[in-house]
């Protein structure tokens, strides 16, 4: 793979399994020291490391076990990652979680789904933003979803907090537009990971219906095409939005969900 990110740095949240590893690996073999987060089992969380920093030539990748759900975790994660990468030049905010019920249904404290949502993004953001000034150079992408951009029933507090990234997106793009620093939010349909294929089973079984039948027409019901997002058309995405000929993108919310906002 062509080296375009050779001497960058990057910070991905969220990047042990999923999405996030994916723009990790493609970041790494595309020439940048990365450091990981997320949670997990002590033996994915060395995988992961082992896997990216063999794409980076070293023996694992630098890794923050940050509790996103404190700001002060967050400011302290990304000063780690000064310190292990020697900058931070680019700022994946991935990580996130979702939990369905109906309004009238929805815990009345729902502030920790909102906070990985919204308010960890912005807490990387703010702590991220000066170095990149600094340097004069960075690149932020905010992994939001198809749910930034349009609503689904049951998920109040992940559409509201969705939107509210990609508001926020448009908002430091606007901050920093005289500057060669960018802020893009990619927005995925349903996307193919453990945790989304685990969902098929369960819907084949409550419905009585083929496991081929419950992805088709109840998970991807509103994807045209029918099929999962792949994790590598997500990275590969978010790899054109911090390589070289991305400057004059900014504050866009980019889809990529199989059409399903085309209709």
């Amino acid at each position: 793979m062509e080296q375009s990110l050779a001497g960058r740095t990057a910070l991905i949240t969220g990047s042990t399994s999923g999405i996030g590893h994916g723009i990790a690996l493609l970041y790494a073999q595309a020439g940048a020291k990365v450091m990981l987060n997320g949670f997990g089992k002590p033996e994915e969380i060395a995988r992961a490391r082992a896997e990216i920093g063999a794409a980076m030539g070293v023996a694992e990748a630098p890794y923050s076990a940050a509790d996103l759900s404190k700001p002060e975790a967050v400011r302290q994660m990304v000063k780690d990652a000064e310190a292990a990468l020697g900058s931070v030049d680019i700022l994946v905010n991935n990580a996130g979680i979702q939990f369905v019920a109906p309004v009238d249904e929805f815990p009345d404290d729902n502030r920790r789904h909102h906070r990985h949502q919204f308010r960890v993004q912005f807490h990387a953001i703010k702590a991220a933003l000066p170095g990149m000034k600094a340097r004069n150079w960075g690149r932020i992408v905010n992994i939001a979803s198809a749910h930034g951009l349009v609503a689904s029933p049951q998920k109040v507090a992940y559409v509201s907090a969705k939107h509210a990234v990609v508001g926020m997106t448009k908002t430091v793009a606007l901050e920093v537009a005289k500057l060669p620093i960018t802020c893009n939010a990619i927005c995925p349909g349903f996307v193919r990971t453990p945790l989304a294929e685990a969902q098929v089973g369960p819907l084949a079984k409550a419905h009585n219906v083929s496991e081929q039948a419950a992805l088709e027409d109840l998970l991807l019901e509103k994807q045209p095409s029918k099929r999962w997002i792949e994790v590598d058309e997500v990275a590969r995405m978010a790899l054109y939005l911090v390589g070289p000929g991305s400057g004059g993108v900014n504050g866009a919310a980019l889809s990529i969900d199989g059409g399903w906002l085309a209709a």
